[in-house]
């Protein structure tokens, strides 16, 4: 695996490349990996002839100064992980060469209803900065496929919107989410919660589970509200649980026994934030 911290340089090799006419799978990370990040490069490298990973914590998307401050950083294990799953390539910017005309007036992207709910509600401006990063990252890596987690279902959609928006020549690849065997959702977060977090972590997971195995056509609040009573009996502080149409993402109060739903979550434990969502008819 080459590394490359300068956006000419993974360039000229990526142009290189192109000379053979390879499909390119491109995997955006903020670090800290775990196997759910190296379930795509897995997907990326069954599909692929050149395998890309970056590793960026990006600043423009995240709300609180100190969730970006604390968030891990686990370089050298991310680069054994990457080169372990047969990973091509890993771009490893500075702030500056990702945003080299500073952090301040940055382009906007007219994300509509997608950037008013849930994610887009509780951290007002977090959208905006992922699509910052992802377009940018796009530019520098000219890939034919994107692979994305669903676990990050929100922003998976919002992703699609910005490259349907900026009619950017690229596939995105959704892929399923990993987790514990406790049913836990595999995320970078994880790393931050103490052994009682931890356990009480799993709840989450359980709270979705119950909401698929109770779902009924008809009204949906008395489900809702269930699931956040148990969510913060359990010691969470709970931001939202909702249902929504899987393809647009549109809040269900009442529903009809047919519509594709999913289940969304976020709440705290402590300081940490973690989500997780489940597709109610899978």
């Amino acid at each position: 695996m080459i590394i490359f911290k300068k956006a000419a340089d993974i360039g000229i090799f990526l142009q290189q490349k192109r000379q053979n006419n390879p499909k390119t799978g491109f995997v955006p990370t903020m670090g800290a990996l775990h196997q759910g990040h190296i379930s795509l490069i897995e997907s990326a490298r069954s599909k692929n002839d050149l395998v890309v990973c970056s590793i960026f914590v990006n600043p423009t998307q995240f709300n609180d100064p100190k969730d970006f401050q604390n968030y891990p950083i686990t370089i050298e294990n991310d680069i054994d992980l990457l080169e372990k799953a047969g990973c091509d390539a890993l771009f490893l910017p500075a702030v500056e060469e990702m945003y080299p005309a500073g952090l301040e007036n940055k382009k906007t992207y007219a994300l509509g209803y997608l950037e008013t709910v849930l994610e887009g509600r509780y951290r007002p401006g977090h959208f905006q900065g992922v699509c910052q990063v992802v377009h940018r990252l796009l530019t520098i890596v000219p890939a034919d496929r994107l692979y994305l987690g669903q676990k990050d279902f929100q922003q998976c959609m919002v992703i699609r919107k910005m490259i349907e928006l900026e009619n950017l020549p690229v596939e995105t690849v959704i892929c399923p989410t990993l987790r514990e065997t406790d049913g836990l959702a595999m995320s970078s977060r994880n790393m931050r919660l103490d052994k009682e977090a931890r356990e009480k972590a799993v709840e989450i997971s359980r709270t979705l589970l119950h909401i698929k195995s109770s779902l009924k056509a008809g009204d949906l609040s008395e489900l809702k509200t269930a699931a956040v009573e148990q969510l913060n009996r359990t010691g969470f502080k709970t931001d939202y649980v909702e249902i929504a149409d899987a393809d647009t993402l549109e809040l269900i109060g009442r529903w009809d026994g047919k519509q594709k739903l999913v289940a969304l979550c976020a709440a705290f434990l402590g300081e940490v934030r973690l989500i997780d969502n489940m597709l109610l008819q899978a």
